[in-house]
This record gives C-alpha cells, sequence and structure tokens, in this order.
C-alpha cells in the first residue's frame, strides 16, 4: 500500500483568515498623526498589508528618515496593542467560514496547517490565542524573515514539517503572498475577500469563499 504523502497548507492572516482591515487602517493612520506626518489613504495603507512593517512604513513614506520611520514603526506597534486588548478577537475577526474550513482540513491527518505572515511574533500569538486557533504546526513571522514575496517562510514552513514544494499550496489575498509561493516553488491560491484586488493576484486558483477553498484543498488541487 502506498503511503499518502503529507501536504502542508500555508495561510497568510491578515485579509486571508481575518478581517483586520479597520484596525490595520486607525492603527498606521494614527501612528503617522502621533508625529504630525503626513497620513496615509486607507487604500495605500491596504495596499502594503503583507509586508513586514518596517517594509511597509518605506513604502507609505520613502521621504521620510530611517529615524522618523522607526518611531511610526513602535508607534503602530503599540497603538495595535492597545487595539487588541481592548476589542479582544474582536480587533480582527475571522472571515465568514473560516473556521469551518480550518476544523475540517485538521481533521484530515496528511494534511498539516500552517501560517506565514507578516505579523509579528506577539501579533500573531496574540491573534491565535484570541481565536483559541490551535492548528497550525508551523507559524512563520516577520520577525525571522525578510519581508515577504522573499521565500524563505515558505522554505522554514516546509523544512520544519519535512515537506516537498509539490506537496505545499501557499494561500493568501496580496501579490505579496502569491509572488512568494511561486518563488518557493509551490502552488498558490489567492482568495478574492482580501487587500488586493483578485485580477491582479496572478495566482494558478482562485476561490471567492471558503467552501470552494476546503473543496479546492480536499478533492481538486493535488489530483492528477
Amino acid at each position: 500500500m502506498t503511503e499518502t504523502p503529507l501536504k502542508l497548507v500555508l495561510f497568510d492572516v491578515d485579509g486571508t483568515l481575518v478581517d483586520s482591515q479597520e484596525t490595520i487602517v486607525s492603527c498606521m493612520q494614527g501612528a503617522f498623526d502621533t508625529f504630525e506626518y503626513p497620513v496615509p489613504t486607507p487604500q495605500d495603507i491596504l495596499s502594503i498589508v503583507g509586508l513586514s512593517l518596517p517594509v511597509a512604513v518605506e513604502r507609505l513614506a520613502p521621504d521620510l528618515d530611517m529615524r522618523s520611520r522607526a518611531l511610526v514603526v513602535d508607534a503602530y506597534k503599540e497603538l495595535f496593542r492597545l487595539t487588541r486588548h481592548e476589542k479582544g478577537a474582536g480587533h480582527s475577526p475571522l472571515y465568514a467560514g473560516a473556521r469551518k474550513c480550518l476544523d475540517a482540513l485538521h481533521d484530515i491527518p496528511e494534511l498539516l496547517l500552517g501560517v506565514a505572515t507578516g505579523k509579528s511574533k506577539r501579533g500573531l500569538d496574540g491573534l491565535l490565542q484570541a481565536h483559541d486557533l490551535k492548528m497550525f504546526v508551523t507559524q512563520q513571522v516577520a520577525d525571522h524573515h525578510p519581508s515577504k514575496p522573499h521565500p524563505s517562510m515558505v522554505f522554514t514552513a516546509m523544512e520544519d514539517v519535512g515537506v516537498a514544494p509539490e506537496h505545499c499550496v501557499m494561500i493568501g489575498d496580496t501579490t505579496y503572498d502569491i509572488e512568494m509561493g511561486r518563488a518557493a516553488g509551490v502552488k498558490t491560491v489567492g482568495v478574492d475577500w482580501g487587500y488586493h484586488p483578485a485580477y491582479k493576484l496572478g495566482a494558478d486558483h482562485l476561490v471567492t469563499d471558503f467552501n470552494e477553498l476546503q473543496d479546492l484543498l480536499l478533492n481538486r488541487l493535488w489530483k492528477n
């Protein structure tokens, strides 16, 4: 009997599993406003979701010097922390169907679940605790890797669990997620409910809800 190979399903977090749009925008605008720097628009802020925070702030404010950008980064982290403590899970609610899909995938022995996110470890830990999400066997965060779309997160996740690229998929809502997955040589799935327009993602597959994602992962993605 041929043993079914393990498969690794990697999720982005913001804009893919949770809708953190309101919190991200308000905290980023608040961070810039703290120092009376020009405040970026919501559209500009959502365009950089997925990047590591220092890279994101540099994209938003290329004319600021390094020290000023560092101040914005620190202010954003503190505002986000305060919002998380104030609102709990409500600061970044799960998208409809996300929990059901994650639980169904987790029930499949040969499927391993992980995350690859631009969040810090502290930010990810807080979110996973708030939503009681305990199914992710590998958790790759911005603290330990170059910013997306560098493939380091995906490479490390595969190494963590001993899965080859042909048995791994990266799921995300931004071009950074899809480019990262492609650079690592894995399958890619774009979701159309996140922060980058779906038509720009260029993923191998595009899904419109978590039911479709679940069906793709369980029944179609790895079929010949």
